[in-house]
């Protein structure tokens, strides 16, 4: 009897999730077309947005991209660190980020060039993960998700973590994550989403949605 309850609940739960992707489909669908779209152009503040986020608000990261477009940080000799520590859009760690957007701003060419080159997904994440200083394995893979060429990877921050275990596709959430332990956790998001019919970029944001209401980047 208790298998039965056990797997009974499983099945409502995936039934939920099922339903749920389909009342958002459409919208999620619409947002990674939005993806795709982007230019290579802008693909400097999504690598600045990305570099800002980890233990840091989205809001706020997405705030000072607004202001350091506004300054045109870019291209001009623009001290980023003030921005960073601003109480009202606090990055976390500011100093050292602030490092790191300084050194993208030196190594951003060469960073577009290997964006450009026909590259599978997988290789141009380790490339990153290599080459930006600041960027992981998650990092680097909410940039390819962001700019359209993600390609199946998994951004394995806490929320689709939890929401992983919590669906049974992993026994636990880990407390730190090396890039084998990573590579593991993204195989069992991939098989799960295979077997709940759900491609697996989808499904990333149809767990962003369960977390936070919106179908955010």
């Amino acid at each position: 009897m208790k298998v039965s309850v056990k797997t009974s609940r499983g099945d409502e739960q995936l039934a939920q999730l099922r339903n749920l992707y389909s009342s958002k489909k459409e919208a999620i669908r619409r947002r990674l077309a939005e993806f795709r779209a982007v230019e290579p152009s802008e693909y400097f503040y999504e690598l600045v947005y990305c570099l800002l986020t980890p233990q840091t608000s989205a809001e706020n990261a997405g705030k000072v991209v607004e202001e350091l477009q506004r300054l045109s940080f870019h291209s001009l000799p623009v001290d980023p660190e003030p921005i960073l520590r601003n109480r009202s859009t606090y990055i976390r760690f500011h100093r050292t980020k602030s490092k790191n957007l300084l050194k993208l701003k030196d190594d951003f060419p060469v960073i577009l060039k290997a964006m450009s080159e026909q590259t599978d997904p997988s290789t141009k994440r380790e490339w990153l993960v290599k080459n930006v200083m600041g960027l992981g394995y998650k990092e680097a893979t909410h940039f390819l998700r962001n700019v359209g060429l993600n390609g199946g990877l998994a951004i394995l921050d806490r929320h689709i973590l939890r929401n992983l275990k919590r669906y049974g596709a992993i026994r636990s959430v880990p407390k730190s994550i090396s890039r084998r332990k990573y590579l593991s956790l993204e195989q069992s998001f991939l098989r799960f989403s295979e077997r709940i019919g759900i491609s697996l970029d989808e499904l990333d944001l149809v767990f962003w949605s369960m977390e936070t209401g919106m179908i955010r980047k």
